[in-house]
């Protein structure tokens, strides 16, 4: 749902105004009614901006996870390319290696 969509906010339903008519609602009952709606919207809003939180502090958990993975592969990469070099120099000689 996009944030852009919403229509209401807890204000707009507290000073909305209905016109009264002969036959009307009773004004109490929808009040209560809306009183309901409003602290709905605000539980909503609570609820959004916890998640937005979270969902913020999760991206910034795996950016940086993801970047110790990197690091971690090039040390282990070099690691290898080294080791392989050592292996190169023992079985053909110093000579193979370097060339």
């Amino acid at each position: 749902m996009s944030i852009d969509r919403i229509q209401l906010n807890a204000k707009d339903i507290l000073e909305k105004n209905f016109k009264t008519s002969m036959r009307g609602y009773n004004q109490e009952e929808v009040d209560e009614f809306l009183d309901v709606v409003i602290q709905d919207y605000e539980n909503y809003q609570q609820e959004i901006d916890r998640l937005k939180q979270e969902n913020d502090r999760l991206k910034k958990q795996t950016d940086q996870s993801r970047t110790r993975t990197t690091t971690s592969n090039h040390q282990v990469n070099y690691d290898i390319l080294k080791r392989l070099s050592n292996l190169e120099k023992a079985v053909f000689g110093k000579k193979y290696a370097d060339s």
